[in-house]
């Protein structure tokens, strides 16, 4: 009995060992989803090359999900997700890492590819290819360094950030001639528990449209200006309620704004964590509005000046997940004074990876506008209509965008040729 047992044992162990083997992947497949940020997908191929990168999200061993948002000090704030799939099944990891505001794209992607390593490693280890994999656990950065104490960071400017910007530009043919300007400046502090700010921003542009009347060459010229100054506080209440307040001072010419006054304070409440907004936000806010508008010529309501109180409600939510990113808002405006005078705007997009190759989009935006009580009285001039002299009536906008791609052919997607990819010497002129 024995000399049948140990022989059977012995096979046993043999097969399962076997068997074992086989179940180890050769190469990791990867299944890089960098669709609601960007991400240089040739230089993250050519600096790792022991693993395989899919097109196809369904064949491979890990789908990684990278989302950004910014931060308060003008950086970006990463979220990777690595999931698990066919062999690593059940298995995920999530790391976080926050670019420099004045971070250059070599920088960027260079933090992005390190932490992308860094949490592709214990899939790796579990493949053959592990044999080929060096890592590096020693730091040249002193503040790292077991011997010396981690330095306390000092901001000396208490987490504010100030920008300053001017341009000029022109543009035009024989028949048209643009010439614009613009300056802006803002200053903002974000913290965890508070975010306050102000901006002031600056336009002027000047159009001149030469045309034919009737055999005689007329020049038709176009000015328009506008300046916004803002400034805005918002107080964290806990992890899922938030209040805010905010004031504006602005002039336009194209909207009949001589001058406008407007404050706003509202409550915004969020169902899910803040600490979540890389992956899933939905918020719902509601906030009480004042308008006081002095205007440069009579409106079609006989006003020269007025004040206007009303309130406004905002829903938004947004998903970033494997299969895809969406997000949808509602906002309505009225005023007190009478509720026909109101504003409803719906948005909604959705990128949706079917299966494979296969993938979805849909954007559509819809708004009843049924509160230009700031518009001029009387009828506009052909010229003024064609030339965008001043704001017209206009009950409602929309806009719309449907599409969907497919990609067959093959998965496997590790070469890097960059050659002719800017210069466009391949497309007929």
């Amino acid at each position: 009995m024995k000399k049948i047992l140990i022989p059977m044992f012995v096979l046993v162990i043999v097969w399962n060992v076997s068997h074992a083997q086989q179940n180890v992947p050769l190469k990791l497949k990867v299944f890089i989803d960098c669709n609601s940020t960007w991400c240089d997908l040739q230089y993250i191929r050519s600096e790792i090359n022991i693993v395989d990168f899919l097109l196809d999200n369904v064949a491979s061993d890990v789908h990684v999900l990278i989302t950004s948002r910014g931060t308060g000090s003008g950086g970006e704030q990463y979220q990777l997700i690595f999931f698990g799939q066919q062999h690593f099944k059940n298995q995920t990891d999530t790391l976080h890492f926050s670019t420099d505001p004045n971070a250059t794209e070599f920088e960027r992607r260079d933090m992005l590819l390190k932490y992308l390593k860094t949490g592709l490693v214990p899939f790796i280890a579990k493949t053959i290819a592990v044999k080929n994999m060096d890592i590096q656990l020693k730091s040249t950065d002193t503040a790292f360094d077991g011997n010396a104490d981690s330095p306390v960071t000092n901001d000396p400017w208490n987490y504010w950030v100030i920008r300053v910007g001017i341009d000029a530009n022109t543009n035009g043919d024989a028949n048209y001639k643009n010439t614009s300007y613009n300056g802006n400046f803002s200053s903002n502090r974000v913290t965890d528990k508070l975010k306050i700010g102000m901006g002031m921003y600056w336009n002027k542009s000047r159009s001149t449209f030469r045309y034919d009347n009737n055999g005689v060459v007329e020049n038709f010229e176009v000015n328009n200006h506008n300046w916004l100054v803002n400034q805005y506080l918002v107080k964290s209440i806990n992890n899922h309620w938030s209040w805010a307040c905010e004031i504006k001072f602005s002039q336009n010419t194209f909207s009949n704004n001589k001058g406008r006054a407007y404050m706003r304070a509202a409550v915004e409440y969020n169902i899910f964590p803040y600490k979540e907004v890389n992956t899933k936000l939905f918020t719902l806010s509601y906030g009480l509005t004042t308008r006081k508008n002095s205007y440069y010529d009579t409106t079609i309501y006989n006003k020269t000046n007025e004040t206007l109180f009303g309130h406004r409600a905002d829903a938004y939510i947004s998903l970033n997940q494997k299969w895809g990113n969406s997000y949808a808002g509602v906002s309505y405006h009225n005023y007190f004074h009478n509720w026909k005078f109101f504003n409803l705007g719906v948005d909604v997009y959705s990128n949706v990876r079917i299966t494979g190759g296969l993938s979805f989009y849909f954007f559509a935006f819809g708004g009843l506008t049924r509160s230009q009580v700031f518009l001029v009285k009387g009828n506009a001039t052909s010229e003024e209509v064609l030339a965008r002299r001043r704001q017209l009536a206009s009950g409602y906008n929309y806009y719309t965008s449907i599409g969907i791609n497919y990609r067959f052919g093959s998965k496997l997607n590790n070469v890097v040729n960059p050659r002719f990819d800017r210069s466009g010497n391949l497309n007929e002129d």
